[in-house]
């Protein structure tokens, strides 16, 4: 743990986990410097935005649960206080764009309505209770969605931002950090090496550079992989449906497919789930996939026009659960966020603030003191 007097922090990672550790660094008043060759790019920029533990939960995974949770109900104060960082001139959606209309789960087959029933009663077990909608229902609360869907979950509590919004934010309330936009090469103590030969000094060092984390650090070798997301960016035109007002998820076939609303009449369609390696390519196959699932859920997207296809990498652990914690005295660790990199956001640089500043730690984040734990956490 370091002292609280002043000191300078290098951040490795202009993602939304390092942009925001960055953020509440220097919010604790803290000198900051950035290091990433293209801040506010990769997989957060690619993302679909959705805070979603609870219809992100899966039988063993009550550990990510229950962070995830917490770390939601971190985010409306974590916007407010975005919003003010952002400043008065950014707007009056100066902050990430919050949208708290909840999110529909919703299934278009017999098979894949039981998979939605087993979701709601490993919930119900776990005392998160969703509802119960029948496609009727559905429909009545978003009228855009189509006769194929059969049943669903309404969960109020799962919230979206504008993942754009947010990395635009961090970067107004970052205007008191220093940013250097060129590649690291190398992270040890106090130092990260860069590709041109110069070096950037801190009396910390933050590692949070997503899927490329474990090519900076030897104690993070083999513990984390990318795993590759493809999005559609849709936007309706003036004689097609206004897309829904809530997030909506489905399970078409067995294939996962989100639908997350923007301001302006856009839509988020995402996201594929590849092992890829570093393959950032947007395929054919993935593209068509996601245009097909999604027309059978909202018809009317048809007529919609594409503006954007995109990929990233998402930094995936074996057990999903992020690693956060020193590596070594001086080298700090938060990567491997997997699908919930913007939902973790809060918690995430909460703790690596009280780390550094010696504050009280959120207790719901697994922290990890030196590689010999992060390596027995994984076991």
């Amino acid at each position: 743990m370091i002292g609280t007097g002043p000191q300078r922090v290098v951040v490795v990672g202009g993602g939304v986990i390092g942009l925001s550790c960055a953020w509440q660094l220097v919010e604790g008043g803290l000198d900051v410097t950035v290091v990433d060759p293209a801040p506010a790019s990769g997989a957060s920029w690619v993302a679909g935005g959705m805070l979603a533990p609870v219809t992100e939960a899966w039988p063993g995974e009550e550990r990510l649960l229950e962070l995830g949770s917490a770390s939601l109900a971190r985010w409306p104060d974590f916007d407010s206080a975005l919003s003010l960082a952002a400043g008065a001139d950014a707007g009056p959606r100066a902050g990430a764009g919050l949208r708290t209309e909840g999110t529909l789960v919703v299934a278009v087959d017999s098979a894949d309505r039981a998979e939605l029933d087993a979701l709601a009663g490993h919930l119900g077990r776990l005392g998160r209770e969703v509802r119960s909608l029948t496609g009727r229902e559905l429909r009545r609360l978003e009228p855009a969605l189509g006769p194929a869907v059969r049943g669903g979950l309404s969960v109020p509590g799962d919230l979206a931002v504008d993942n754009r919004a947010l990395l635009h934010a961090l970067r107004r309330g970052l205007r008191a950090a220093e940013f250097v936009e060129r590649p690291a090469t190398a992270v040890r103590p106090g130092t990260v090496e860069l590709a041109d030969g110069t070096s950037v000094r801190g009396d910390v060092v933050v590692l949070a550079a997503g899927a490329w984390s474990a090519e900076l650090h030897p104690a993070l070798r083999g513990r984390l992989r990318p795993v590759k997301g493809e999005i559609v960016r849709l936007r309706a035109r003036a004689t097609a449906l206004p897309p829904p007002t809530r997030t909506v998820r489905a399970v078409v076939s067995g294939r996962p497919v989100y639908l997350v609303p923007r301001d302006g009449g856009r839509l988020v369609v995402g996201a594929t789930q590849y092992e890829a390696g570093f393959d950032t390519d947007v395929t054919v196959g993935g593209v068509r996939d996601l245009l097909h699932d999604a027309e059978l859920v909202l018809p009317g997207i048809a007529e919609y026009a594409i503006e954007e296809t995109a990929a990233g990498l998402r930094p995936a652990t074996a057990d999903n659960l992020p690693l956060v914690g020193f590596l070594e005295q001086g080298v700090l660790v938060a990567t491997g966020h997997g699908r919930n990199g913007i939902l973790l956001a809060p918690i995430t640089a909460a703790a690596v603030r009280a780390m550094i500043l010696g504050e009280p730690v959120p207790p719901e984040i697994d922290i990890m003191e030196g590689e010999d734990e992060v390596a027995a956490q994984r076991r």
